[in-house]
């Protein structure tokens, strides 16, 4: 079993980087996508990304011949060993990358070679769902798919997928080229013979596979993160202090390069909103929950979703 070729189930900010750091690494990519309109706005996203990649290359030119570990994980193997003239090659990787990704809205057309199916699509249960059941009789009998949810575990959904066997978790961080995480998480009911193949396949990518021994919502990382993050959007919600000053308290406190509003713009205010209004107490208004929803929500009815947005809770033009 190898995956080469992969599809990826949405255009969104982690499902743009996937793809993108698939095919970086060698694998044909193909989006499949919903509308028109879908295309119109992971478009961007993926020329975003082709201008990340290529001047962070460009970047690690400076860190060539050193011991330093402060370089992209993702894009480079080490720095000791790098040259400039290899640092071109790698971008003319990225070059070809990117012109050999595919966006596909025919579904059938989509999946019928695929050796892997990465669905990526909103943290709605109901999305999730929907993709599943309209996919499940267009795979070929090879194909492996696996779910980029945040915070839903593979159990909830193996059911629609019609191959429950081969269907498990594969979580990424964000900014994936530097972040290169890979949390792996497969059900009761996983070939474990197809958890090992989606392993390699993380490590094929560039990722370093984090294998979790049993389900867990959230996962390592956002069973961390999200706490930390609600807490920081309940601080300004709730109008204890701005953003600008909760992240400053952070950053001076810790050391961190960044708080917890400028990991919310990288992560989507969109990603953010969903995982907020799973929460029950989110129906109440006047609840803290209520609160960072409706807070979240007046900040995407004005365009600032994040960072690829241009804006959030930040500036970034």
């Amino acid at each position: 079993m190898s995956f080469q070729n992969v599809v990826v189930a949405g255009g969104g900010v982690l499902g743009t980087q996937i793809g993108f750091q698939a095919a970086y690494k060698g694998k044909n990519v193909t989006f499949w996508l919903r509308s028109e309109g879908s295309i119109g706005r992971t478009q961007p996203k993926l020329d975003r990304l082709k201008g990340i990649y290529l001047n962070t290359l460009e970047a690690h030119k400076a860190l060539c011949g050193t011991d330093t570990q402060r370089y992209s994980h993702g894009l480079v193997d080490g720095v000791k060993d790098l040259t400039p003239e290899k640092i071109d090659e790698l971008k003319k990787q990225v070059e070809r990358a990117y012109d050999s990704i595919k966006i596909e809205l025919d579904m059938g057309k989509a999946v019928a070679d695929a050796d892997l199916v990465i669905e990526s699509m909103t943290e709605d249960p109901k999305a999730k769902i929907d993709v599943y059941t309209k996919m499940k009789d267009l795979l070929p009998e090879k194909t492996v798919v696996v779910t980029n949810s945040s915070t839903m575990v593979p159990s909830q959904f193996r059911d629609y997928t019609g191959r429950p066997e081969k269907y498990m978790a594969l979580h990424f961080a964000n900014e994936i080229w530097n972040g290169n995480t890979a949390e792996v998480m497969g059900h009761d009911g996983t070939d474990p013979k197809v958890y090992d193949e989606v392993v390699k396949f993380a490590k094929e990518i560039g990722m370093v596979p984090l294998c979790l021994k049993k389900e867990q919502p959230g996962y390592i990382l956002n069973t961390m993160l999200v706490p930390f993050l609600t807490a920081a959007e309940a601080l300004y919600a709730n109008g204890v202090a701005e953003p600008a000053t909760i992240d400053l308290t952070w950053k001076l406190a810790t050391g961190s390069p960044v708080g917890p509003f400028h990991i919310l713009d990288v992560v989507g205010l969109k990603t953010a909103y969903d995982i907020c209004s799973m929460n029950p107490q989110s129906k109440d208004p006047n609840s803290t929950m209520g609160r960072i929803c409706a807070m979240l929500k007046k900040y995407l009815d004005e365009g600032k979703t994040g960072v690829n947005a241009g804006e959030g809770f930040y500036k970034y033009k």
